[in-house]
């Protein structure tokens, strides 16, 4: 028994295959507006609602009109484009029915769509297509040949699916495995809550603080710099083209040193904890926007949009992810508790209050008097909240 895994490679194709690249992605693209317009029309026009099994079956009259552009791509490929938009319809009725701000599928700029996948392997792609090489790994991708890919470390599990994606000028292959091994650590006999912050990006139960690298913060200088010089570039200039590559450059390595921070910390909790407790966050719903409407504006904007930032930044998303899968892996249990009044109860007495929590760092409870750091006091009841939880499911 394995679990699921997501590895991605760096790329290193040709001039030639970067070229193919390009236009798969351009072709996909649009497709997929193509496929929105459709959609837009037939229910504007004739109150029809277009369904991805409609336009799956138009999808062999497309490639046979067009054999030198959307034909020469794996019709898996195309399928799964067209997946992505179905699902895109699917997130939008269901922000409709819960009474959220819908945000209608939009169509595809050139800058925002840089990713294909091909559903399963062997199906218009192939991983490892030349086995036999002595030094290098290939993927074989349809339309564009057998790219080569800097593997640093065996990929383990079964490769379920392929994708290319782009990041400025880099290209990356994306595998999604299933049935990976597992490699179970040595039990420790150790239990943690974690408080997920942005002074400090981890704090436990038991008092360490892992330090919240701040990688945007790091980098807004040049950040800003970029920014500024792309603003004065003409649009549709080649200068512009490279001053968007720049700013693009930029972001990509902010999300690499937050991938990889995140990693080392998840890594390290994994090692030292058998059970970790962990904020079921809802980050989304944290960094909404305060700004509200004209009619009814929000309050303290520029202090929420601060915390938003900051949340981003530490990447806690990401954390988690990245947590829940080396947990997996480790076979080390996590648990997700409700952060409700975490970070207001007293860890000593049960007192749960507002005036708690003096400051950000300080806890200082009114009823019994017990002062401690903030995040270790909330993270002490995270642990004893998963505890519970975890006496329940066994009694259960």
């Amino acid at each position: 028994m394995g679990c699921a895994q997501v590895v991605q490679v760096p790329a290193a194709p040709t001039a030639k295959q970067a070229a193919a690249l390009t236009a798969c992605l351009d072709d996909h693209r649009q497709l997929y507006n193509a496929a929105l317009e459709h959609r837009r029309t037939a229910y504007a026009k004739a109150g029809v609602s277009v369904r991805y099994g409609d336009q799956s079956a138009e999808l062999k009259h497309i490639r046979v009109d067009d054999p030198g552009g959307q034909g020469r791509w794996s019709f898996s490929s195309q399928q799964a484009t067209l997946r992505r938009l179905d699902k895109a319809f699917a997130a939008f009725f269901r922000r409709v029915k819960a009474g959220r701000t819908p945000g209608f599928p939009r169509f595809k700029g050139r800058g925002w769509f840089d990713t294909v996948e091909w559903p399963k392997d062997g199906d218009g792609c192939r991983w490892d297509s030349q086995p036999g090489h002595p030094s290098a790994t290939f993927v074989r991708l349809q339309g564009i040949g057998h790219v080569r890919v800097h593997q640093h470390r065996p990929v383990k599990g079964w490769v379920k699916t392929i994708a290319v994606k782009r990041e400025g000028s880099r290209w990356y292959v994306v595998l999604s495995c299933d049935h990976v091994p597992t490699e179970t650590l040595t039990a420790t006999g150790a239990v943690a809550g974690i408080d997920l912050g942005v002074a400090a990006l981890v704090t436990t139960s038991g008092g360490e603080h892992v330090a919240n690298p701040r990688h945007l913060v790091a980098s807004a200088d040049r950040l800003a710099a970029a920014q500024r010089a792309l603003a004065r570039k003409k649009r549709g200039s080649e200068r512009r083209r490279k001053a968007v590559s720049r700013v693009a450059a930029l972001h990509a390595k902010v999300r690499r040193q937050r991938l990889d921070s995140a990693h080392k910390a998840a890594l390290a909790l994994v090692r030292a904890y058998d059970l970790i407790a962990h904020e079921d966050l809802r980050i989304t719903n944290m960094t909404r926007s305060a700004s509200g409407i004209v009619e009814a504006p929000g309050r303290n904007v520029a202090a929420k949009s601060g915390l938003n930032r900051g949340i981003l930044d530490a990447g806690w998303g990401v954390f988690l992810t990245i947590l829940a899968h080396k947990a997996e892996s480790a076979g080390r249990e996590l648990i997700a508790v409700n952060p409700a009044g975490t970070s207001r109860t007293c860890s000593r007495c049960g007192h749960c209050a507002k005036e708690n929590r003096v400051s950000q760092a300080e806890f200082r409870c009114q009823g019994c008097g017990h002062a401690a750091h903030a995040d270790v006091n909330a993270a002490i009841n995270i642990l004893r909240a998963g505890l519970a939880l975890r006496r329940a499911a066994g009694a259960a």
